[in-house]
């Protein structure tokens, strides 16, 4: 077993939970994939828009934390109940890292 093992896994399951966490600070639970790269960047995560969009189809097709809309050459992500349930501690989805318990 290396020091790195399981890292890949880890990384994954930060940028799914950081994407449904800016997706949950939207009014309308909503941002492209343009805005979503803007806030992993913000958090030093700087991986490509394919990398992104494969994460994003993977909280679609797995969890089900997300729906995806074509609009041009975009991808717009769209948070659901199951993914703002995520967010909010009320169920855990598994390979999306939990969040952090709420300071009071």
């Amino acid at each position: 077993m290396t020091m790195f093992e399981g890292y890949s896994d880890s990384y994954n399951e930060t940028v799914r939970l950081t994407v449904l966490k800016a997706l949950a600070e939207e009014t309308d639970y909503r941002l492209n994939d343009t805005m979503l790269m803007a806030v992993l960047q913000a958090f030093a995560i700087n991986r490509s828009r394919d990398y992104l969009r494969n994460e994003l189809s993977w909280l679609e097709t797995e969890v089900q934390a997300v729906k995806l809309t074509k609009a041009g050459t975009a991808v717009i992500a769209e948070l659901t109940e199951r993914g703002l349930d995520h967010v909010e501690r009320r169920v855990v989805l598994t390979g999306v890292r939990k969040p952090s318990p709420a300071l009071l």
